[in-house]
């Protein structure tokens, strides 16, 4: 077998720059940030809810008028299913803007576009959450209208980032990268619980203060100081480096059916002169070999791992009657065997440079960790363990797909090293995904309301399932490539 650069040309780490660490730090903390503003909406749900449906005895010098100006709800139930709405109005707003986003990023600088989505999507999380209740003005249109315009704000993040790592970090050990800065999202919302809880006892409208100023003051930050390519400080670029690499060295993501007709045909150009290349529509980028596959592939992941994200700590204090700060600790050991997985398999992807047998390896397995969490016993130990192995074999995949992979779609051979496809492919990648969740959010409350949980982890399974079903052709290619490539390997020695 022939091994990747990342032990031909001594280790990862001595083929990076400073650059190198700064783009990784920065556009880390950058979708970290976004997601931290997510993660305090769903932290701070309960004082929400009960600031719409005051109570009657509230021990007021007027409690006719406070509930006069308070009362958006009648009920707490009300108030619940209101807030779950707005959550699949976030997620069907952030998957549109997704496709849109993309195509943008693509076009416009991708530093401008991700500054601009920052600092207006903290701008939209101060309004909503701080401003009304500053105000005491609620209202459920203005509500909805503000986490529609959010989500799309939000959507300009993921695209953006993916591409400007795509352009720092080339296939030599991107999977183990990739696998490691995908943990930005465990971090943003472990981040956004930490700041939302260091001042909710003053009141839920500090949680979106503190978060909305720590986003925008990020904003502000990738704005001046984000380098979106090497080409920008007159380094050369992923593709003049790649071009030069050996056989053994082509792109994860090949477009031929038979790697021993794989021919080079990039050309680079010349001393210092960077190839102009058109950004690819919309229909060009959804026409790219396994672009379509692992988008329905990751629409059915997507749903159970964000089905986790917002729904495990009430299924823990649901199904066992553990208090609700106790299951939203516990929840954090899913997002820890997420990071982990993540990693450790980008890492043996980039060893075997195929990712679609590691990720059929991790999602079989994953099939049974579902069936072994689904019967966890009452004991918060073998749960929390149960837990991070499931989170290892779903949340890995996840991560691998939305990253490593959608970057390796966005520079296939046939695109010949084109840069403009990255933003375009992570956009059609992660909004299929993003309506997948959506849908699944839905589907999941009416399952558990009518059969119970354990139809839900059936309906897990079934998503799991067809997950591989939707990638089986690209696994049946890549597994035949490997046997091909061990065989002359044999024949060699």
């Amino acid at each position: 077998m022939a091994w990747p650069n990342i032990f031909q040309r001594g280790t990862l780490l001595s083929q990076f720059s400073h650059h190198h660490v700064v783009v990784f730090l920065l556009t880390f903390f950058s979708y970290s940030l976004l997601h931290a503003s997510r993660k305090t909406f769903s932290n701070v749900k309960v004082s929400i809810s009960k600031q719409w449906t005051p109570s009657a005895f509230n021990k007021t010098l007027e409690p006719v008028e406070v509930w006069s100006s308070n009362h958006l709800f009648p009920s707490a139930e009300e108030a619940t299913l209101f807030l779950g709405t707005l959550d699949t109005i976030f997620l069907f707003s952030y998957a549109v803007g997704l496709f849109i986003s993309g195509i943008v990023g693509d076009r416009l600088n991708l530093r401008w576009v991700l500054s601009f989505g920052m600092c207006s999507s903290a701008l939209v999380v101060f309004v909503f959450g701080t401003v009304t209740e500053w105000l005491h003005f609620y209202n459920k249109w203005l509500y909805c209208c503000l986490w529609i315009v959010n989500g799309l704000l939000q959507s300009t993040g993921w695209p953006c980032v993916v591409a400007v790592m795509g352009n720092w970090f080339g296939k030599a050990g991107r999977g183990v990268v990739f696998g490691l800065w995908s943990a930005c999202a465990s971090v943003g919302n472990i981040l956004g619980a930490c700041l939302a809880s260091s001042v909710l006892q003053y009141g839920y409208e500090y949680a979106f203060l503190v978060t909305a100023a720590v986003q925008f003051a990020g904003g502000v930050v990738i704005f001046f100081g984000l380098l979106v390519s090497p080409e920008e400080i007159g380094l050369p670029g992923i593709e003049a480096e790649e071009n030069f690499e050996e056989d053994s060295h082509r792109p994860l993501i090949n477009g031929a059916e038979n790697e021993d007709e794989y021919e080079p045909n990039y050309s680079v150009q010349e001393g210092s002169a960077i190839t102009q290349v058109k950004a690819i529509s919309f229909h060009q980028a959804c026409c790219l070999p396994g672009v379509i596959p692992y988008s329905l592939a990751y629409a059915c992941l997507k749903l159970v791992n964000y089905s986790f994200f917002f729904w495990l700590p009430f299924y823990l204090s649901n199904n066992f009657g553990w208090k609700e700060a106790e299951a939203d600790k516990l929840s954090i050991w899913y997002d820890v065997g997420g990071i982990i997985g993540g990693t450790l398999q980008g890492f043996i992807s980039d060893v075997l440079q195929k990712r679609a047998p590691v990720l059929a390896l991790s999602l079989l397995l994953a099939v049974a960790s579902l069936v072994g969490y689904s019967r966890s016993p009452n004991n918060k130990s073998v749960n929390a363990l149960l837990m991070a192995v499931t989170g290892f074999f779903i949340g890995g995949p996840s991560n691998m797909i939305s990253s490593a992979i959608s970057a390796d779609l966005g520079r296939q051979e046939l695109i010949q090293g084109s840069s403009e496809a990255l933003a375009t492919v992570t956009g059609i990648v992660d909004g299929t995904g993003s309506i997948g969740a959506a849908v699944g959010q839905y589907l999941v409350s009416l399952i558990q309301d009518n059969l119970g949980w354990m139809w839900v982890f059936y309906f897990f399974i079934l998503m799991t399932s067809c997950t591989i079903l939707f990638i089986s052709p690209l696994i049946v290619r890549e597994m035949h490539s490997l046997m091909q490539r061990r065989q002359a390997h044999i024949l060699s020695e």
